[in-house]
């Protein structure tokens, strides 16, 4: 392994048995297996969680179940995903690549596969120390950029939604009228509802979980 760099490699399959024969093989390269996923709605949290530095897909009995893991491993983040088979096809090797996929092997025994693994890790360490820094440098503004957005976007939300209502409510009130006070205070109650499930759901795709946001909410 002359030159490849540690990587942390997430990989994915839906037949257990297939991760484990590649887990080892993985590890054997000198790699760390970061997560092993199976299910296509779980993948992609963990993929934004754990930020791999290269995803391995192996095609099992559903060729659309490993075009959705590929399709969400993208989604999740910015890292090569190599895609392996069990034999050549070109028509899912085309549909993979309109998802992402960065290269594909052909694993057939496992000795095959560690030597094929080895030798597509070694050409991404190389593609990655002349390109990579740059590349994912670009994505995580881009990320940033998003984040900020949607986070003015939020407060512009919560003023004309929650704050602006409640002000109404208060001079309703003050002029004596209880029923427009009370329309008000429900309609920022459902604003301020809408903008927490939306703002939960996103956190929810970025693998954040309710228990996270307690631990991280509570003091010291």
């Amino acid at each position: 392994m002359d030159g490849t760099h540690h990587l942390r490699v997430l990989i994915a399959n839906e037949r257990a048995d297939r991760l484990a024969l590649l887990a080892g093989v993985v590890e054997g390269l000198g790699h760390e297996v970061i997560a092993s996923e199976i299910n296509v709605s779980e993948v992609a949290a963990v993929t934004a969680r754990d930020r791999p530095d290269v995803a391995l897909v192996g095609l099992g009995e559903s060729s659309e179940h490993a075009l959705q893991l590929i399709t969400e491993i993208v989604r999740g983040a910015f890292c090569p995903v190599i895609a392996l088979l069990r034999g050549y096809n070109t028509e899912w090797i085309d549909e993979a690549a309109k998802r992402g996929v960065y290269a594909y092997i052909v694993d057939t025994r496992p000795e095959e596969l560690q030597s094929a693994i080895e030798i597509t890790l070694r050409r991404f360490a190389e593609l990655h120390e002349l390109q990579g820094a740059f590349t994912r440098r670009a994505a995580e503004i881009a990320r940033n950029a998003e984040v900020t957005l949607s986070r003015r976007r939020r407060v512009l939300e919560l003023h004309d939604g929650v704050v602006q209502a409640l002000i109404v409510a208060q001079l309703a009130l003050d002029l004596d009228r209880p029923d427009a006070s009370r329309e008000g205070v429900l309609f920022a109650l459902e604003n301020a509802r809408a903008i927490v499930s939306r703002a939960m759901a996103e956190l929810r795709e970025e693998g954040v979980t309710l228990e996270q946001l307690i631990r991280d909410a509570a003091p010291d």
